[in-house]
Order: C-alpha cells, then sequence, then structure tokens
C-alpha cells in the first residue's frame, strides 16, 4: 500500500469499517472474466479474522460459480464526499478488501444466525427470520476471511483541509 498513513491495519476497526458499509461485493474466479456481484451481509466478529454472511437465490451463475469455486474476494466501501485540500482535490472514504473461503451454510441453526446478522446490520432486529416465506427459496452462504486490510481517508471534523 502506498499511502501508509491511511492503511487500517486493527481488526476491530476494519470490522468497524465493515458495520458502516452497506454493501459488500464478492469477486469470483470465471473464465473469460471475473465475477463480481454486489450483496447485502452481516458480520460475525466473534473470530479472530470476521464471518461474513449473505444470502442469495438458489439458481443463478453465482451459486454455479460458488459450486466449483471457494476461495473469493471481498471488496466493502464507503464514499463520502470529494473535496478540496490544500494539495488539491481528495476523496473520502473508507474500505475493506480481503480473501476468504465461501461455503453454503447447512445447518439450521446457523442459517437462521447468518440471517440475523444480515437484519442486525440493516437496523431490523424486530423480525424473526424463519418466519420468512421465502425461506425455503434461499441459500445462507458464509465467507471465512483469510486476509483482510483497510484503508480510509476520512473527512476532518470542522471541515479543516489537510
Amino acid at each position: 500500500m502506498r499511502r501508509k498513513d491511511r492503511e487500517i491495519k486493527d481488526i476491530d476497526e476494519i470490522v468497524r469499517v465493515l458495520e458502516r458499509c452497506q454493501t459488500i461485493r464478492i469477486g469470483i474466479s470465471s473464465e473469460p472474466v471475473p465475477y463480481v456481484v454486489p450483496v447485502s451481509f452481516g458480520i460475525d466478529p466473534s473470530q479472530k479474522m470476521p464471518t461474513v454472511y449473505f444470502h442469495c437465490a438458489r439458481q443463478g451463475h453465482k451459486i454455479e460459480l460458488l459450486g466449483e469455486k471457494k476461495d473469493v474476494f471481498v471488496e466493502a466501501d464507503t464514499f463520502y464526499k470529494v473535496e478540496k485540500a490544500a494539495g488539491g482535490v481528495t476523496t473520502r472514504y473508507e474500505s475493506v478488501m480481503g480473501t476468504g473461503f465461501c461455503e453454503r451454510v447447512t445447518e439450521p441453526d446457523e442459517i437462521l444466525k447468518g440471517l440475523n446478522l444480515i437484519l442486525s446490520h440493516y437496523d431490523v432486529n424486530d423480525f424473526p427470520p424463519d418466519r420468512c416465506k421465502g425461506l425455503q427459496n434461499l441459500y445462507v452462504y458464509r465467507i471465512r476471511m483469510a486476509e483482510v486490510t483497510g484503508k480510509h481517508n476520512l473527512p476532518i471534523p470542522n471541515g479543516l483541509s489537510e
């Protein structure tokens, strides 16, 4: 990373960045080009490296690729604004990128855990996912992150420029 002053190494801070992000993008190897798809997600930060859960329909290109390829790339970001700075113009953002192992969750209790984490991430804590009529039409996946890094250039309080 060229700008070491913007690097985030602390896993707890990386989890906080993920908590502020609305979407993750999952990159899956594919021919002739990589396949990247945005998904809603939830985070389990209880292990040394975070685990990310997402749900999707039981069919489609993503499901076909995940049946073949388990290693994935994850990217999440929040764009705040572009503003004038002492050296010209800068973008205010925070982002997380990393690699992980993706697998479909099959245990009923962990499916509900993953769905609850997703709902919690979007502040929908009062809906029990086991009452969802579409539950039988979806899969839940988890990505156990293997490597993760973050980067940020956050807005400066009181609008002071760099």
